[in-house]
Protein backbone atom coordinates (compact mmCIF):
# COMPACT_ATOMS: atom_id res chain seq x y z
CA UNK A 1 0.00 0.00 0.00
CA UNK A 2 3.05 2.39 0.71
CA UNK A 3 3.91 2.63 -3.06
CA UNK A 4 0.57 3.44 -4.18
CA UNK A 5 0.40 6.33 -1.43
CA UNK A 6 3.58 7.45 -2.55
CA UNK A 7 2.84 6.96 -6.22
CA UNK A 8 -0.39 9.73 -5.66
CA UNK A 9 1.79 12.31 -3.36
CA UNK A 10 4.46 12.07 -6.03
CA UNK A 11 1.86 13.13 -8.19
CA UNK A 12 0.26 15.53 -6.47
CA UNK A 13 3.77 17.33 -6.33
CA UNK A 14 3.47 17.90 -10.17
CA UNK A 15 0.06 19.15 -9.68
CA UNK A 16 -0.59 22.40 -11.98
CA UNK A 17 -3.30 24.07 -9.85
CA UNK A 18 -2.38 27.94 -9.90
CA UNK A 19 -6.25 28.58 -9.89
CA UNK A 20 -7.27 27.13 -7.09
CA UNK A 21 -4.23 26.01 -5.24
CA UNK A 22 -5.38 22.90 -4.72
CA UNK A 23 -3.23 20.07 -5.66
CA UNK A 24 -4.78 16.08 -5.97
CA UNK A 25 -2.79 13.15 -6.73
CA UNK A 26 -4.24 10.06 -7.48
CA UNK A 27 -2.88 6.33 -8.02
CA UNK A 28 -4.27 3.47 -9.96
CA UNK A 29 -2.74 -0.09 -9.01
CA UNK A 30 -4.08 -3.25 -11.51
CA UNK A 31 -4.06 -6.67 -10.53
CA UNK A 32 -0.82 -7.44 -12.14
CA UNK A 33 0.89 -4.78 -9.62
CA UNK A 34 1.06 -2.04 -12.67
CA UNK A 35 0.56 1.62 -11.10
CA UNK A 36 -0.63 4.33 -13.25
CA UNK A 37 -0.72 8.32 -11.58
CA UNK A 38 -1.97 11.29 -12.81
CA UNK A 39 -2.54 15.01 -10.96
CA UNK A 40 -4.75 17.76 -11.34
CA UNK A 41 -3.72 20.25 -13.67
CA UNK A 42 -6.01 23.20 -14.18
CA UNK A 43 -6.03 25.92 -17.23
CA UNK A 44 -6.78 29.34 -17.80
CA UNK A 45 -10.39 28.56 -18.65
CA UNK A 46 -11.10 27.30 -15.17
CA UNK A 47 -12.18 25.22 -14.04
CA UNK A 48 -11.99 23.32 -16.98
CA UNK A 49 -8.73 20.99 -17.17
CA UNK A 50 -8.24 17.52 -15.46
CA UNK A 51 -8.82 16.01 -12.39
CA UNK A 52 -5.86 13.80 -10.96
CA UNK A 53 -8.51 10.92 -11.07
CA UNK A 54 -9.13 11.63 -14.96
CA UNK A 55 -5.22 11.65 -15.55
CA UNK A 56 -3.98 8.76 -13.40
CA UNK A 57 -7.50 7.18 -15.71
CA UNK A 58 -5.86 8.36 -18.92
CA UNK A 59 -2.35 6.55 -17.91
CA UNK A 60 -4.39 3.37 -17.08
CA UNK A 61 -5.71 3.10 -20.53
CA UNK A 62 -2.51 3.95 -22.19
CA UNK A 63 -1.01 1.12 -20.45
CA UNK A 64 -3.29 -1.20 -21.75
CA UNK A 65 -5.86 -0.95 -18.65
CA UNK A 66 -6.32 -4.53 -16.72
CA UNK A 67 -8.63 -5.19 -13.85
CA UNK A 68 -8.12 -1.93 -10.65
CA UNK A 69 -7.84 -3.53 -7.90
CA UNK A 70 -6.47 -0.17 -5.33
CA UNK A 71 -7.47 2.98 -6.23
CA UNK A 72 -5.49 5.92 -3.79
CA UNK A 73 -6.18 9.57 -3.85
CA UNK A 74 -4.92 12.47 -1.72
CA UNK A 75 -5.18 16.43 -1.65
CA UNK A 76 -2.42 18.48 0.03
CA UNK A 77 -5.15 20.37 1.48
CA UNK A 78 -7.78 18.25 2.44
CA UNK A 79 -7.30 15.18 4.44
CA UNK A 80 -9.22 11.52 3.23
CA UNK A 81 -10.37 13.92 0.09
CA UNK A 82 -12.71 11.77 -2.37
CA UNK A 83 -13.07 11.94 -5.71
CA UNK A 84 -15.36 14.58 -7.66
CA UNK A 85 -18.73 13.29 -8.93
CA UNK A 86 -17.24 13.18 -12.28
CA UNK A 87 -14.43 11.38 -11.58
CA UNK A 88 -16.03 9.14 -9.55
CA UNK A 89 -18.37 7.76 -12.57
CA UNK A 90 -15.38 8.01 -14.68
CA UNK A 91 -13.38 5.16 -12.09
CA UNK A 92 -16.80 3.35 -12.13
CA UNK A 93 -15.99 2.37 -16.14
CA UNK A 94 -13.19 0.94 -15.15
CA UNK A 95 -13.31 0.03 -11.58
CA UNK A 96 -15.11 -2.46 -9.81
CA UNK A 97 -17.73 -2.45 -7.14
CA UNK A 98 -14.81 -4.27 -3.99
CA UNK A 99 -11.71 -2.20 -5.93
CA UNK A 100 -10.80 -0.53 -2.87
CA UNK A 101 -10.51 3.14 -2.40
CA UNK A 102 -7.66 4.42 -0.09
CA UNK A 103 -8.56 8.13 1.03
CA UNK A 104 -5.31 9.62 2.28
CA UNK A 105 -3.49 12.52 4.31
CA UNK A 106 0.39 13.75 4.29
CA UNK A 107 1.42 10.83 6.02
CA UNK A 108 -0.64 8.05 4.60
CA UNK A 109 -3.80 6.12 4.13
CA UNK A 110 -6.53 7.56 6.78
CA UNK A 111 -9.47 5.19 5.00
CA UNK A 112 -9.92 2.84 2.87
CA UNK A 113 -13.42 1.56 1.46
CA UNK A 114 -15.01 -0.35 -1.76
CA UNK A 115 -15.63 1.68 -4.40
CA UNK A 116 -19.43 0.26 -4.32
CA UNK A 117 -19.72 2.17 -1.65
CA UNK A 118 -19.08 6.00 -2.63
CA UNK A 119 -20.59 5.47 -5.38
CA UNK A 120 -23.52 3.14 -5.88
CA UNK A 121 -25.47 3.77 -8.50
CA UNK A 122 -23.70 5.35 -11.13
CA UNK A 123 -24.32 4.33 -14.88
CA UNK A 124 -23.17 1.91 -16.52
CA UNK A 125 -22.24 1.20 -20.40
CA UNK A 126 -25.93 -1.47 -20.34
CA UNK A 127 -27.47 1.47 -19.68
CA UNK A 128 -26.80 2.91 -22.66
CA UNK A 129 -27.18 -0.02 -24.94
Amino acid sequence: MQALFEAARDAMKRAHAPYSKFPVGAAIRTEDGLVHSGCNIEIASYPEGWCAETSALSHYVMAGGGRITDIAVIAEKMAGVTPCGGCRQRLAEFAGPDTRLHLCDNDGVVETIRFEDIFPRGFDGETLR
